[in-house]
C-alpha cells in the first residue's frame, strides 16, 4: 500500500492553506490603497529579531506563520500595488495574472523539455508571436520568457555575438580577431555593464553614446565613436536602441539607429522593456516607429503589461542564431520532438517555470483592447501630472509622449549640480517618509530631478491631485541650502 511522504498534507489541508493565503492577498488588495505606500525605515532590526525565532527546527501551524508573514510585508515594504506609487516601473499586477502564478505553481510543470509540457512551451510561444506580430516583426520570430528584462539583453548579447563572430560558439572571446564593443546609449538601463562583465567581454567593451537635448542617442556622437574604435582595431559587433529609458522615458531614433546598424553590419537590438506595451494600442504603436527593423527585442510584461514579477520577452528574428548559441544534448534529456525545439536548448535557463501563462491568462480575459485602452489611460493621466505640477511652479526636464515626468524646483537650481541634488532628494524623502506617495530621483544629463512614473492600474486623478499636494507641502518645508 502507497503511503504519501510527510511533506504530503492532503487535499483539504492544502485548500485550507491556499484559501487562507487568497483572503489574505485579497485583504491587501481591498486595505492597501489606505495605508502609507511605504515605511518611514525599513524595519530591519524588528524583522532580524521576528526571524531570529524561526529556527525551522520545529514545525508551526500555518495559521500563525502565513498571517506573520504577511504582516511583515505589509508593514515593512515598499508597496508597489499602491496606487500613488510612480516608481520605477513595478506595476500592480491584474489578478488574473496572479491567478495564472498560482496556477502556474500549482501544475508545477517543467519548461525545460517541449515533451515534458506541450501545452504550457505552446501557450508561451503564442503569446511571443502575438507580441512579435504587434511589435511588426518577421513571421520567423522566434524568442523566450525570461525573469526579467537583463536576462532578455544578456541574450541579445550572447546572440549578437554568435551572429556576428563565426569562432564565437566554439572559441569564445579567444578566437576573435579584435576586442567586441557595442553601443547603447548613456541614458540606457545600465544592466549592459554587468551583462559586459558576464559575458567576459569586460565593462570597458560598453560604450556609452552621449544623449542629446531630448535625452535620446545622439547618432552624430556615435558615428564618431565607432569611427574611432575601427580605427583603433576594436570589433563593434552590436548597436542597442532603447525604446522608452529608465530615468525619462525618452525613446532612441529607431530607424535611424536600423539604418546604421544594416550600414555597419551590426546586430540591432530594441530594449523596449517598458514602452514595448504600447504594440497593443493602435493608437501608441506609432511611437515604436523602427522597432520592426530591429534584429531583436527586449519587452518586460512585468512593467507596463501589469504581469506580477518577472515575466521578460525576449524576441529574434534569427531562431537559427538563437538556437545556435543555446543548444545543448544531453543522454538524460527527452529526445526533442520534430518541429518544436525544446525551451532549454534556445534558451538562458534550463530548468523553468511556467512564467507565461500569467500574460496568456490576463490577454485571452482581458483582450487586447483592454490593454490598449489601459496605456492610453495612463498616457493621458501621465498628461494631467505634467500639467498640474507646472501649475505648482515645478520645471519639467524631460520630453517624452510616455508617462513618465521628471521635475525641477527652479529656486533649488540656482546653487549648482549637487546643492540641487541634494535639495530634490530630501523633498523625495520627505514624501516617501510620509507615506502619502513613492517617487524619485534622477539625473539627466546631470541635471537633479524628481522622477514620477503612473504604473499602476488603480491610479486615478485623485491619486495625481494627491502627489501634487504632497510635493507642494515638501517643497514648503525643505529649505534650501
Amino acid at each position: 500500500m502507497n503511503h504519501a511522504g510527510p511533506l504530503d498534507v492532503g487535499e483539504e489541508e492544502g485548500a485550507r492553506l491556499l484559501t487562507a493565503a487568497v483572503d489574505l492577498v485579497v485583504r491587501h488588495a481591498k486595505e492597501v490603497a489606505e495605508g502609507p505606500v511605504a515605511p518611514p525605515e525599513p524595519g530591519t532590526a524588528w524583522l532580524r529579531e521576528w526571524l531570529a525565532g524561526q529556527d525551522f527546527e520545529v514545525a508551526r501551524p500555518s495559521a500563525e506563520a502565513l498571517p506573520e508573514v504577511m504582516e511583515a510585508l505589509r508593514r515593512w515594504g515598499v508597496h508597489t500595488t499602491h496606487p500613488r506609487y510612480f516608481g520605477l516601473f513595478n506595476p500592480t499586477p491584474t489578478w488574473w495574472g496572479v491567478a495564472g502564478e498560482l496556477v502556474a505553481a500549482g501544475v508545477n510543470p517543467q519548461l525545460a523539455a517541449y515533451s515534458h509540457a506541450p501545452a504550457a512551451v505552446e501557450m508561451e510561444r503564442h503569446v511571443l508571436r502575438f507580441m512579435a506580430e504587434r511589435l511588426g516583426l518577421p513571421a520567423t520570430t522566434e524568442g523566450a520568457f525570461t525573469v526579467g528584462g537583463a536576462e532578455a539583453n544578456l541574450t541579445a548579447v550572447v546572440v549578437a555575438m554568435t551572429r556576428g563572430f563565426a569562432t564565437y560558439p566554439r572559441s569564445g572571446l579567444s578566437g576573435l580577431p579584435g576586442r567586441p564593443v557595442l553601443y547603447a546609449s548613456a541614458e540606457s538601463h545600465l544592466a549592459w555593464l554587468k551583462i559586459a562583465h558576464m559575458t567576459g567581454l569586460g565593462r570597458d567593451a560598453v560604450r556609452l553614446v552621449p544623449a542629446d537635448a531630448a535625452h535620446r542617442m545622439d547618432t552624430a556622437r556615435l558615428r564618431e565613436m565607432r569611427a574611432a574604435d575601427v580605427a583603433a582595431g576594436l570589433r563593434p559587433f552590436l548597436l542597442v536602441g532603447t525604446a522608452g529609458t529608465t530615468a525619462g522615458g525618452a525613446l532612441d531614433p529607431l530607424r535611424e539607429l536600423a539604418a546604421l546598424a544594416r550600414e555597419w553590419n551590426l546586430h540591432f537590438h530594441v530594449d523596449a522593456a517598458w514602452a514595448g506595451a504600447v504594440a497593443l494600442s493602435d493608437t501608441l504603436r506609432p511611437l515604436l516607429a523602427g522597432v520592426e527593423l530591429a534584429d531583436s527585442v527586449t519587452v518586460d510584461a512585468h512593467k507596463w503589461l501589469s504581469a506580477p514579477m518577472g515575466a521578460g520577452m525576449f524576441l529574434t528574428s534569427h531562431p537559427a542564431a538563437l538556437s545556435e548559441s543555446f543548444h545543448a544534448t544531453t543522454s538524460y534529456m527527452p529526445a526533442e520532438t520534430e518541429d518544436a525545439p525544446d525551451p532549454y536548448a534556445t534558451s538562458v535557463q534550463w530548468s523553468r517555470r511556467f512564467a507565461g501563462l500569467k500574460v496568456f491568462l490576463a490577454l485571452a480575459v482581458a483582450g487586447r483592447h483592454a490593454y490598449a485602452a489601459q496605456l492610453e489611460r495612463d498616457v493621458r493621466l501621465g498628461e494631467m501630472l505634467a500639467r498640474r505640477l507646472a501649475e505648482d511652479g515645478w520645471s519639467r526636464i524631460n520630453d517624452t509622449p510616455l508617462p513618465v515626468v521628471c521635475v525641477t524646483a527652479p529656486e533649488a537650481e540656482t546653487g549648482g549640480h549637487e546643492r540641487s541634488a541634494a535639495w530634490h532628494a530630501a523633498v523625495a524623502d520627505h514624501v516617501v517618509r510620509s507615506g502619502a506617495a513613492w517617487l524619485s530621483t534622477v539625473r539627466l544629463a546631470g541635471r537633479p530631478a524628481i522622477r514620477l512614473c503612473v504604473t499602476s492600474h488603480r491610479t486615478g486623478p485623485a491619486d495625481l491631485e494627491a502627489v501634487v499636494s504632497v510635493l507642494a507641502e515638501a517643497r514648503k518645508r525643505t529649505r534650501i541650502a
